[in-house]
């Protein structure tokens, strides 16, 4: 019996790169660093790929890391990732990673040669964002940033809390019109 191609079953048993509108995947987030945000003005971000272990993507699999005190550093033309903690496996044995090592990031040369001379300047930092995983593989959001004062930091808590406000009147304003 003929089948139509259109309406015969997909091979591969998977479901296949579900797309978000991005280049690329699906983002599965394992960690965000907010406090990088509220601490620095995003100038730029980039993608990168991560070098890990095998206990370490396990690890990560479980939703297990931390980016608090993570920052990049170029180091003769690589890029890699400081202070992330990706605690050890539970389930591993010897073959454990070290929690704090530093992870090498996998940017173009271009990228990493435009971080680097952006880093250099007054006030600038590379600092990682989040951490998911896209298509299977590990990747980092990494930001060239640059550090706030203490009164823009106030002065953006006040906006969220204004704008917060506002939804709130919005939202308030609306069950009073659908009640009457």
């Amino acid at each position: 019996m003929y089948v139509p191609k259109e309406s015969q079953p997909k091979q591969g048993g998977g479901a296949g790169k579900a797309r978000d509108g991005e280049k690329g995947g699906k983002r599965k987030i394992v960690a965000q660093n907010k406090k990088a945000r509220h601490d620095y003005a995003i100038i730029d971000t980039y993608e990168a790929g991560l070098v890990l272990t095998g206990t370490e993507v396990k690890s990560l699999r479980e939703g297990r890391t931390s980016l608090t005190d993570g920052f990049v550093q170029i180091d003769r033309g690589e890029a890699w990732l400081h202070n992330a903690h990706i605690p050890e496996y539970h389930q591993g044995s010897w073959t454990n990673h070290s929690a704090r090592r530093k992870r090498k990031l996998l940017l173009h040369r271009e990228e990493i040669d435009k971080l680097e001379s952006k880093a250099q300047e007054t006030g600038h930092t590379i600092v990682p964002l989040a951490v998911y995983f896209r298509d299977g593989r590990a990747k980092a959001e990494i930001a060239l940033a640059r550090g706030k004062k203490e009164y823009d930091k106030r002065q953006a808590l006040r906006e969220k809390q204004d704008r917060r406000e506002s939804d709130r009147a919005i939202a308030a304003a609306k069950r009073r019109q659908r009640g009457v």
